[in-house]
């Protein structure tokens, strides 16, 4: 078996998961504890640093009432410029 590593194909996923909760003005405290993870998880996550899986997707989308789309954003390797 062999292992890809994290960044061996130059894609990631974009949030804006720190938007959605200032403009409701919730800790990163509170949101976790609404979508079931860790406050450490929601940090991580604002910092671009962890890709949830697509059940917290759908969880913290479902939590703001928005469609997936408006919160994560697949950044293929040619579109991601950073």
């Amino acid at each position: 078996m062999f292992k890809l590593k994290k960044d061996e194909f130059g894609d990631s996923i974009k949030n804006k998961v720190y938007e959605f909760r200032v403009l409701k003005r919730l800790t990163q405290s509170e949101l976790a504890k609404a979508v079931g993870v860790s406050k450490q998880t929601i940090f991580v996550m604002e910092k671009n640093n962890y890709s949830p899986s697509l059940v917290l997707a759908y969880r913290i989308a479902d939590f703001f009432q928005v469609d997936i789309k408006d919160i994560f954003t697949y950044v293929g390797k040619d579109d991601n410029n950073d």
